[in-house]
């Protein structure tokens, strides 16, 4: 059976400074015409960073989509020609403060392939130095400490429920 669409037409909607929205006019497989709308997104990072053996620094923000503050481990969205490894330090830096001696990827994965081809690839840091935070002007972060065990918990209480911070502490939790 073939499953491949084909694009006869792109068409960008929106330019935005994060992401850009598509419509596009494509053929299915029986050689019927769609419409495929979908975020494009140009990839992003999100980093594991442990203080110690047992703790790691997580941030907490308001997200404005779902209206509520959210505990994420620090992530971020590639810059043009950027690679994955320096946005993960940039991300770090920014979010937490802290650079890194050791930086490992572990996996990657698409958030949603239903409207939006980003994707995130997951890395963990060790060796932690500290320092300054740094930001985003539209970003108000605050930066906590948490128990690794204790951030598994939250996903079960519900507490954490964003997506690339529940993947990531459950991947690493499979690998302890």
């Amino acid at each position: 059976m073939k499953l491949k669409e084909k694009v006869y037409k792109k068409n960008k909607i929106y330019n935005g400074k994060a992401i850009n929205f598509c419509k596009d006019d494509i053929v299915l497989p029986n050689g019927n015409k769609a419409i495929r709308e979908y975020i494009d997104h140009p990839g992003a990072v999100a980093i594991v960073p442990f203080i110690n053996k047992t703790d790691i620094i997580m941030v907490k923000q308001y997200r404005y989509p779902v209206d509520k503050i959210t505990y994420e481990i620090p992530a971020g969205k590639l810059d043009k020609k950027e690679s994955l490894l320096k946005c993960a330090k940039r991300e770090l830096k920014e979010e937490t403060g802290y650079t890194a001696k050791k930086i490992k990827k572990l996996t990657s994965f698409y958030p949603s392939t239903a409207f939006s081809n980003e994707e995130l690839i997951i890395y963990t840091a060790k060796d932690l130095v500290s320092g300054k935070q740094h930001p985003d002007d539209d970003e108000f972060i605050e930066r906590v400490t948490v128990p690794f065990k204790q951030a598994l918990q939250m996903i079960k209480q519900g507490k954490i429920k964003d997506a690339k911070t529940v993947i990531a502490l459950l991947y690493v939790a499979s690998k302890i």
